[in-house]
C-alpha cells in the first residue's frame, strides 16, 4: 500500500500533449524534425510495417475489447530502440479511437507526478511509460493497485487520524516499453496482459519502410535505391527513416535529387556506412577489440573508457545491432570479436582464436 501525507499536492503532468510545447522555443530545424516524425509515423494496424505476429495479436485483442466495450489488456512491449514501441502505441490508441498520454520513468520522480497522471485519465484512456524498466519502486507500488483494480490506494492524516482510502480510476490500458525487460520487477511484469519483444527488421521490410518514407515527404527513390538504404539501416525503422533524409539531402546536392542505387551508395559510403550497416563508432569498437585486446574477451567499462563513450550507450545502441549479427558475442569475462566479426573487419582470424571457435 502506498502511503501519502496529505499536505503532498497531486499535480496534474505537464506538457503531455506536444502541440502545447512552446513554438517559439523552436528552431526551424527542431521544428521540421518533430513535423518529420509526425508526418511518417502510420496511424492504423494495416499501414504499420513489420512485427506481422504482433499485429495479429493486436487485432484480435482490439476487436475483442471493442465487442465487450472493455479495455484493452495492459501491454509490455520490449526490444532495441528505434523499432517502433512508441508509434505502435500511438497505433493502438487511433484504432481504438482512445486519448493516449505519453510520459517516461525517469520523469516520475515523485508520487505525484504518477497520481495526477492517473487521476487525470478518463475511461478508455491509454498511458504510455517509456523506459519502464527505469521506474522507482514507489511510483511502481502506485501502479499496482492501478493496473490489478483499477484503485488508488492512498492515506490521509497522521499518527492516530490516519486513514485509509481506496479512490477509483477510470478503466485505462498501460502500455510501457523498454529495451531491459530483464529489469522489471516481476511483479510488475506479472500484471501485463500481452508482453511481447518487437523484433529486428529484414531488409524486404525496411526497403517497404523506406518507399512509404519517401513517398510521404515527396523524395523519388527507385526500388534498388531502397533496397541499399534498407541493406545499411541495421534492421531498424528510425534508422532507415534518418537515412532517407540524408541520401535525398546528398541527391538533391549532388545530382537531379532522384535516389537510385549508385546516389544511394555514394550518399552512404559518404556517411561511412558500408554495406553491413556498421558506421564509424561501431568500427572503431571493433577494431579497438581486435587490435587492443586480441580479440576479447574485454569489460564493457574499459571499452566505454577506451572509446570515450557511455558504456549505456554501447550496450544499448551499438550492442543490439552486433550480437543479433553475430559480430560480437558476449561472456561472463567480457566482449569479443567473433570469427564473422574478424571477416567485416578484414582481419585475420589468430591461430590462437580459431581453435576456440
Amino acid at each position: 500500500m502506498a502511503i501519502f501525507s496529505d499536505d503532498e499536492n497531486i499535480q496534474k503532468p505537464l506538457a503531455i500533449n506536444k502541440n502545447t510545447k512552446n513554438k517559439n522555443l523552436e528552431t526551424k530545424e527542431t521544428a521540421f524534425d518533430k513535423s518529420f516524425e509526425s508526418n511518417i509515423r502510420p496511424k492504423k494496424l494495416d499501414e504499420y510495417i513489420g512485427q506481422s505476429a504482433l499485429k495479429n495479436t493486436l487485432k484480435i485483442s482490439i476487436e475483442a475489447a471493442k465487442k465487450r466495450n472493455t479495455p484493452l489488456d495492459h501491454l509490455l512491449f520490449y526490444g532495441p530502440p528505434g523499432l517502433g514501441k512508441t508509434t505502435l502505441a500511438s497505433v493502438i490508441a487511433n484504432e481504438l479511437n482512445a486519448n493516449i498520454k505519453i510520459t517516461s520513468a525517469p520523469a516520475l520522480e515523485r508520487p505525484r507526478d504518477i497520481i495526477g497522471i492517473l487521476m487525470s485519465l478518463k475511461n478508455g484512456d491509454i498511458l504510455f511509460i517509456d523506459e519502464i524498466h527505469r521506474l522507482n519502486k514507489v511510483t511502481e507500488e502506485i501502479l499496482y493497485p492501478a493496473m490489478e483494480d483499477f484503485f488508488l490506494d492512498m492515506t490521509t492524516g497522521k499518527a492516530q487520524t490516519v486513514k485509509t482510502l481506496r479512490v477509483p480510476l477510470p478503466k485505462f490500458t498501460l502500455i510501457g516499453a523498454t529495451t531491459k525487460a530483464g529489469e522489471l520487477s516481476g511483479p510488475l511484469r506479472d500484471r501485463f496482459g500481452i508482453i511481447h519483444r518487437l523484433q529486428f527488421y529484414t531488409t524486404q521490410e525496411l526497403s517497404q519502410v523506406v518507399t512509404r518514407t519517401a513517398k510521404i515527404l515527396d523524395i523519388s527513390v527507385d526500388k534498388e535505391g531502397a533496397a541499399i538504404i534498407a541493406s545499411r539501416s541495421r534492421g531498424t525503422p528510425r534508422i532507415a527513416n534518418r537515412l532517407v533524409k540524408r541520401v535525398a539531402d546528398y541527391a538533391f546536392v549532388k545530382s537531379d535529387g532522384k535516389v537510385d542505387a549508385a546516389v544511394a551508395q555514394e550518399a552512404l559510403s559518404a556517411l561511412n556506412i558500408d554495406s553491413n550497416g556498421l558506421d564509424g563508432t561501431d568500427k572503431a569498437l571493433l577494431k579497438l577489440i581486435i587490435e587492443k585486446y586480441d580479440g576479447g574477451p574485454v569489460g564493457l567499462e574499459t571499452l566505454a573508457a577506451a572509446l570515450g563513450e557511455d558504456s549505456k550507450t554501447i550496450e544499448d545502441v551499438y550492442e543490439p545491432y552486433l550480437l543479433q549479427e553475430g559480430i560480437i558475442q558476449r561472456t561472463p569475462r567480457g566482449r569479443k570479436i567473433s570469427p564473422e566479426g574478424y571477416r567485416l573487419m578484414g582481419y585475420k582470424l589468430p591461430t590462437i582464436q580459431q581453435s576456440l571457435f
